[in-house]
């Protein structure tokens, strides 16, 4: 089976500073912003652009990227940078929008200072939320719920700096 090659834009840039985060949104595209308004979180999807090589994109395992997980795990079961189409994804809490200057400013998300926004989609519990999920063992202790998170001892949880 031939791949097929997909062409995707850049919506905007995450900008990261003093411990601000926002998206944003290139002109042509803030339009897109309306009714976004009155929404708490967004998914962002973005472009892992500084892991965008040809040798990173060959990459389908990772050896051990979990400290109480398997030794070898397929990149689709981690949250990995490295991946053959390095698209990130990041549920985030939105501080405010700005639709005339094309910016939301978001209490954090997991992404570099100058990051390339691929797409935003408001979260919406009824279509996202799941009532019975299930993961492994290996990390069934880690925190349930997003808001959780920010208090868990992630770095003894990777073998790779956060």
């Amino acid at each position: 089976m031939d791949k097929q090659k997909f062409e995707i834009f850049e919506l905007g840039n995450v900008r990261v500073s003093d411990s601000a985060w926002e998206l944003v949104i290139r002109p042509e595209y803030k339009e897109a912003l309306t009714g976004l308004e009155g929404f708490s979180h967004v998914q962002v999807l973005f472009w892992l652009h500084l892991h965008d090589t040809p040798e990173l994109r060959k990459t389908i395992s990772c050896k051990k990227p979990y400290k109480k997980g398997p030794d070898v795990l397929g990149v689709f079961a981690t949250r990995s940078d490295y991946r053959p189409n390095p698209v990130g994804l990041s549920i985030c809490p939105v501080k405010s929008i700005d639709r005339k200057k094309g910016k939301i400013e978001l209490f954090y998300i997991d992404a570099e200072d100058g990051t390339p926004v691929i797409d935003v989609k408001p979260y919406h519990p009824g279509l996202e939320r799941i009532r019975e999920v299930s993961v492994p063992d290996w990390c069934s202790h880690w925190p349930e719920w997003y808001e959780d998170s920010g208090n868990f001892d992630w770095a003894a949880e990777f073998n790779f700096p956060l």
